[in-house]
């Protein structure tokens, strides 16, 4: 029996993902226009678009804007060492304006940038189960827009529970970094954390923020924080896309 004949755009999609796997698109390179791709494989432009927009789900190629064409994406992907961030000895520094975050991103050799929204809201059901309070609390929120060489690189949300209302360093719409960090200096320290992690498909607000190519996932990290009590003191969700993270835990067996 014969082989089953490839689907035309298939046909393209082959020649130009093949390129990138061998490397002969490297990152960042153009890639081939439309009428070269069409006049080369004797099909439509609508053809060849069909097997660039795949290309462009895939996360392998951009998706090109007015006059620019198309080009191999050129992440780098952002390493983000779980097993040591926010521990007792964590690295912020007053005098360089960069808090835990922002020292890991700057030790990579790279620029951060924090934008920071507080709030005061009532807690919904899965904060306020997180936190150990009753939904509809009053609970506080620092929204978090985090930023690697000037492209926005993760959304990172912190909830409070009610005390932390009337602490003025929390709801100060700038970055705290404080020596311990903001938790240990305000006499609420993290002595123990419980991560959770999952990867799902970003909401369109989620996307639009993040500025990702349509069909790329986003990593979910959510880190409740207990205190010298074992009571929540904050939990952080922070969402990145899944092409632009890396996760490293190192634990000691």
């Amino acid at each position: 029996m014969a082989a089953e004949t490839r689907a035309r755009w298939q046909v393209v999609y082959d020649d130009i993902r093949g390129q990138i796997d061998r490397g002969v698109l490297g990152k960042g390179d153009q890639v081939p226009g439309e009428v070269f791709l069409a006049d080369r494989h004797g099909v439509a432009r609508s053809t060849v678009r069909s097997a660039l927009s795949r290309l462009e789900q895939e996360g392998l190629i951009t998706a090109g804007k007015g006059r620019l064409g198309r080009t191999v994406r050129n992440d780098e992907p952002l390493v983000w060492n779980l097993h040591s961030f926010e521990r007792r000895d964590r690295r912020d520094d007053p005098n360089t304006g960069m808090d835990d975050w922002a020292r890991g991103v700057a030790d990579q050799g790279r620029i951060p940038h924090q934008e920071i929204k507080p709030s005061l809201e009532m807690a919904e059901a899965t904060v306020a189960g997180w936190l150990g309070v009753p939904v509809n609390s009053p609970v506080v929120r620092r929204s978090r827009r985090r930023a690697v060489d000037d492209r926005p690189w993760q959304l990172s949300d912190s909830w409070f529970p009610e005390w932390a209302k009337d602490t003025p360093l929390l709801t100060h719409v700038e970055d705290l970094v404080l020596p311990g960090g903001a938790l240990a200096y305000l006499g609420h320290p993290q002595v123990r954390t419980r991560d959770e992690i999952r990867v799902r498909m970003p909401s369109p607000g989620e996307a639009q923020r993040l500025e990702i190519p349509v069909g790329t996932p986003v990593m979910e990290h959510v880190r409740i924080g207990y205190g010298v009590d074992d009571m929540p003191v904050r939990v952080m969700i922070t969402v990145a896309p899944g092409d632009r993270t890396t996760l490293v835990y190192e634990l000691e067996v």
